[in-house]
């Protein structure tokens, strides 16, 4: 029988806390049994939520904290009170102590980062940190990193997030050799900013182990799925997962402002309303909720502060991916043999 799957929780994190971790938790649960959960956050709130479904509570331990990191906290401001004592600190020291195989959070981004950096560290020779989203592509699914953990990049940083997101993409999508592409403004060869060509020149002329790297792509490549991991820093990276989330909210709001315009369109509506029903589904952020912090020691995933039981689920379904599947060690091997430092 194998091991168990230990999953530390920010109970208190995001907008809605307890009342979507804990359900969420149990989502998780069915769909995968040997998971084992530490609930970090206030007893009094967390314990009735478990008492109410015996068959979490017999696979969850509490932690009582009386601190609890706000979402508006800024990221200096939270280490500075919450270090040590928050929910947050807690459930990412349980990763640094060997109680827990990943840590999952709804709450403020860049407090939970600032935490982790602090906590676990970096790993080596790695500077920067990455968050790395799951893609809906019209493939199936991608990977984009980074989306936010880091404004700017160099080219090693671009490279190193390379290795990274392919490593991620050869648990999560099960391919030997995933297909890595650089954002740029264009396909060409000599088009975009410096950084970017020398990322790209390094990644040619280094050939790393598990890693098809194809060239540039560009904007309406992470809609159509040309390459398994696409690689940007976290300024452009996290203004297009906010383009194409407010997209996603825009088209469903078309189509609902659409169907309910005349009498004919709620007629077509319903002969149509499976095809509208497969529609929401693929749209749903929900079902790609979780980013990565990739580059730490240890597994830390940020789940979306606004989410549902449902979405934090899918949170913890990346968790357990990452843990089950040693993200970790992937990463360490494929980081061993690629290009650490920039040639001189």
């Amino acid at each position: 029988m194998s091991k168990p799957v230990r999953i530390s929780l920010d109970a208190m994190g995001g907008d809605h806390g307890v009342s979507v971790v804990v359900p969420g938790a149990a989502l998780a649960l069915e769909r995968h049994p040997d998971i084992k959960f530490l609930f970090f956050g206030n007893e009094a709130l967390i314990a009735p939520l478990l008492n109410a479904n015996p068959k979490l509570k017999a696979a969850s331990e509490i932690r009582h904290t009386d601190l609890a990191i706000s979402m508006d906290e800024k990221p200096a401001q939270a280490i500075r009170m919450g270090r040590g004592k928050s929910s947050m600190w807690k459930a990412v020291q349980a990763v640094r102590d060997g109680e827990a195989d990943a840590a999952v959070s709804a709450g403020n981004t860049g407090a939970l980062m600032a935490t982790a950096k602090i906590c676990l560290k970096m790993m080596a020779h790695i500077d920067r940190p990455a968050i790395a989203a799951m893609w809906p592509t019209l493939r199936g699914e991608s990977i984009v990193l980074d989306v936010g953990a880091t404004i700017g990049a160099d080219a090693q940083h671009l490279v190193d997030m390379a290795i990274m997101g392919a490593a991620m993409a050869r648990i999560v999508f099960d391919l030997e050799r995933p297909t890595v592409g650089l954002l740029n403004v264009g396909t060409e060869e000599i088009k975009g900013i410096e950084t970017v060509k020398e990322a790209a020149r390094i990644l040619k002329e280094t050939p790393v182990p598990h890693l098809d790297y194809r060239g540039f792509v560009e904007g309406d490549d992470l809609g159509k799925g040309t390459v398994d991991v696409v690689v940007t820093e976290g300024f452009t990276g996290n203004i297009a997962l906010k383009t194409a989330e407010g997209t996603a909210k825009q088209i469903a709001e078309y189509l609902r402002a659409a169907m309910s315009r005349s009498l004919m369109a709620k007629i077509g509506y319903l002969f149509a309303k499976q095809a509208f029903a497969a529609l929401k589904e693929k749209l749903d952020p929900r079902k790609v909720n979780g980013g990565v912090f990739l580059g730490l020691e240890g597994v830390v995933v940020k789940s979306h502060g606004g989410t549902d039981a449902i979405g934090f689920a899918s949170a913890i379904d990346v968790a357990y991916d990452m843990a089950h599947f040693e993200l970790m060690k992937t990463i360490r091997d494929m980081l061993e043999h690629g290009p650490l430092e920039q040639p001189a």
